[in-house]
């Protein structure tokens, strides 16, 4: 359901002046900056919750279009599936933040819309805060003395086969049952709603560098690699122009581990949503999980020009 928001700070021309990349948010703060967003830029910015987590809080996501009666094609974004990788949700935050608030980058809304959820796993999130910084799961129900499942192996696409587990206590069990996640099932109802538009997915993760593409659950490569790659080659070599680092591309299978039930092998295995890439965005600190503070604007602003690139592709091929 849609909501609207009262007014609570004035626009600044300041593409940065409403959010910090110098901290990593807590979730309260980020539902607080969309919220500003969607109040300040009306005209473009709607926010809505696509459900609730296990936990309650609200799942929003933000919508960015310049127009269109909701006919243009759209790039959806999801980052924070696993509560541990912070440098997700912040590379969501930047890519909005810019796309919303800097006048200079408001080509890419001329003829693409834009869904992100800058945070999928809410509840892992705040967990990873206040308990565990190296959470990863979500905080579902207990089972068997183990809290919680990986949201990225709970999806029903060769669903639980490989590079995934059976056991509660396993970073990586798959559930219960596919879906068994309300997050994940939330997301998967927005995909289905808006399945005639979506034209490119996006999952942010942590560490890389990799850019990945399906599929997880076996080494095989889909019939349209060769595109799905030199797409991803043209988004790497972007962002390192811009002084990122060198990704290392390929399948998940084939390039990191085998996965299965993984999100971005769903979206284009099942609902058919052809461009489809897992972004597994440059590490740091002492588990690689933990790039400093300090690291944010590094990492994210060089980065945001792998999504000008994707979001180019989008509008010449589908605008």
């Amino acid at each position: 359901m849609e909501r609207q928001w009262a007014q609570t700070r004035a626009v600044s021309k300041n593409p940065e002046s409403r959010i910090s990349f110098t901290e990593y948010l807590r979730y309260d703060e980020i539902l607080q900056y969309l919220s500003d967003l969607a109040s300040n830029y009306s005209d473009t910015v709607t926010v809505e919750s696509i459900g609730n987590s296990y936990a309650g809080r609200d799942l929003d996501i933000i919508k960015i279009s310049s127009g269109g009666d909701d006919t243009r094609p759209v790039i959806l974004i999801d980052a924070g599936i696993h509560a541990r990788e912070w440098i997700a949700p912040a590379a969501a935050l930047y890519v909005i933040n810019q796309l919303v608030e800097n006048p200079a980058e408001s080509a890419l809304t001329d003829n693409v819309d834009w869904h992100i959820v800058p945070v999928l796993n809410p509840d892992g999130y705040e967990y990873t805060f206040k308990e565990d910084r190296m959470w990863r799961k979500t905080r579902s129900t207990e089972i068997t003395g183990c809290v919680g499942v990986d949201g990225n192996r709970n999806f029903n696409f060769h669903w639980n086969e490989t590079g995934s587990s059976n056991d509660p206590c396993s970073d990586t069990y798959a559930g219960p049952m596919d879906f068994s996640e309300v997050e994940t099932s939330y997301l998967r109802n927005h995909i289905n709603r808006n399945i005639d538009r979506i034209k490119l997915y996006l999952t942010f993760h942590s560490y890389g560098p990799y850019m990945l593409y399906p599929w997880g659950y076996t080494s095989e490569l889909p019939g349209d690699w060769e595109t799905l790659d030199a797409l991803g080659q043209e988004a790497i070599e972007a962002q390192q122009a811009a002084g990122g680092p060198n990704y290392t591309i390929g399948s998940i299978y084939n390039v990191m581990y085998a996965a299965s039930g993984v999100s971005n092998d769903w979206v284009k295995g099942v609902p058919g949503v052809n461009l489809s890439f897992g972004i597994e965005l440059p590490g740091g600190g002492d588990t690689g999980f933990d790039p400093p503070a300090s690291d944010i604007l590094s990492i994210v602003t060089p980065f945001f020009e792998a999504i000008r690139v994707f979001g180019q592709y989008v509008a010449d091929n589908y605008g």
